[in-house]
């Protein structure tokens, strides 16, 4: 049993350069494969992550007319927080935030903005709102470092703030920046102005009154809240993980062409190596080696092709995947951030078990089919056409 095994791994080792160079392209592959998933793995767990633990905590409730997605609906998207919900919130498991449009007036500029209230004494959140807790006359506001580059404003600056509130009738007022917070997460950020809740329900006129409710992770509740709607973590992360999907599906291409050109070295290695070795294949057979124990041998040589490229990718790949994903990969300047990620200056990837074995058993399935291929012609191979150097 143990002499099909033997005889493969010696002629394979036995071609010497040829097999090598088979090796090392589809170790390539290998490595290519685990680094590009393990990298938009990392991409989707830091994103999710950074956008989780910033804004969505264990889930929203939306009031009805809320749309992320339609400025336009703002104007209809608050009502009064319900009982249930501030129960929750006076046990400090919720917190309400109120989103209304305004318009900013930095050095002249007129600058559409989304204007923000929140508690300024949440702690869930990793966001920092007890810089609101201001006790003075002056409208305290919050914003980040997308904003301080888009308005030229500073901490310490006053600005004009402009807004419509919920009679229809423009006011506008003074705001003092009081803090600018450093954040990965662009979607609370850029276009944002953070005002603590009960300033902004009174200038809107709309006392207790919220657009979303953020509750604290881990948290059981009820999706049945009269005019609100209860979108957990895996809704509002859909639209990231449909990014991180399309661009996986837009890269694969790169180890899909590794792999072709190390299957079709494998497949041209097969079809010489069978036409080369007929004299062997009919000694064989005349020495009682079975059709069906040939086709074993030739398959199971372009098989190890894949073992031994599991190896080799072994070797060199775990150090490079290792210190990558415990180092990170440098970004350029702000590319991120430019694109709407919450990831910051370092993309850390992430490798699961799954990952490695499912890449490892796949590339030995596509190897070990591609090995076989070209050994369908001896199941109708003669002994002695064998030893006369033909192929039937």
């Amino acid at each position: 049993m143990m002499l099909i095994p033997r005889l493969a791994l010696r002629n394979l080792l036995g071609a010497g350069l040829r097999t090598w160079l088979n090796v090392f392209v589809l170790s390539l592959s290998f490595v290519t494969i685990i680094f590009l998933q393990g990298m938009y793995s990392g991409m989707l767990r830091q994103v999710s992550d950074a956008t989780v633990d910033a804004e969505f905590g264990g889930g929203q409730y939306w009031q009805a007319n809320y749309d992320p997605f339609d400025p336009l609906s703002l104007q209809d998207a608050h009502a009064v927080i319900p009982d249930s919900l501030n129960n929750l919130i006076e046990k400090r498991k919720a917190t309400p935030v109120l989103i209304v449009q305004g318009t900013l007036y930095p050095d002249g500029r007129v600058m559409p903005v989304l204007l923000k209230g929140i508690d300024p004494n949440q702690s869930f959140l990793n966001f920092p709102s007890k810089s609101l807790a201001v006790d003075n006359e002056e409208l305290p506001v919050l914003i980040g470092e997308r904003m301080v580059k888009s308005t030229n404003l500073r901490k310490g600056d006053s600005v004009t703030i402009q807004w419509r509130d919920a009679n229809g009738t423009f006011d506008a007022r003074d705001g003092r920046i009081v803090e600018v917070m450093s954040t990965i997460v662009p979607t609370i950020d850029a276009g944002q102005m953070w005002i603590p809740l009960q300033k902004l329900q009174e200038m809107m006129l709309m006392e207790k009154e919220a657009t979303i409710v953020v509750i604290a992770e881990d948290l059981e509740v009820s999706d049945n809240v009269a005019g609100w709607s209860f979108k957990d973590i895996d809704f509002l992360l859909t639209d990231i993980k449909q990014v991180v999907k399309m661009r996986t599906i837009g890269s694969s291409f790169i180890y899909v062409f590794l792999l072709f050109l190390a299957m079709l070295a494998i497949f041209n290695t097969q079809v010489l190596s069978i036409f080369r070795r007929r004299k062997e294949m009919g000694t064989l057979m005349a020495l009682g080696v079975t059709r069906l124990q040939l086709i074993r041998l030739f398959t199971l040589e372009g098989a190890l092709n894949g073992v031994l490229a599991a190896t080799i990718a072994a070797v060199y790949g775990i150090p490079l995947l290792v210190q990558l994903a415990r180092n990170g990969i440098g970004l350029p300047g702000d590319f991120m951030d430019q694109a709407g990620w919450a990831i910051g200056s370092r993309l850390f990837p992430s490798y699961g078990a799954a990952l490695v074995l499912g890449t490892t058993l796949l590339v030995l399935i596509v190897t070990t089919v591609v090995s076989y291929l070209p050994t369908r012609k001896i199941a109708k191979l003669k002994p002695t056409d064998a030893l006369k150097g033909k192929l039937s």
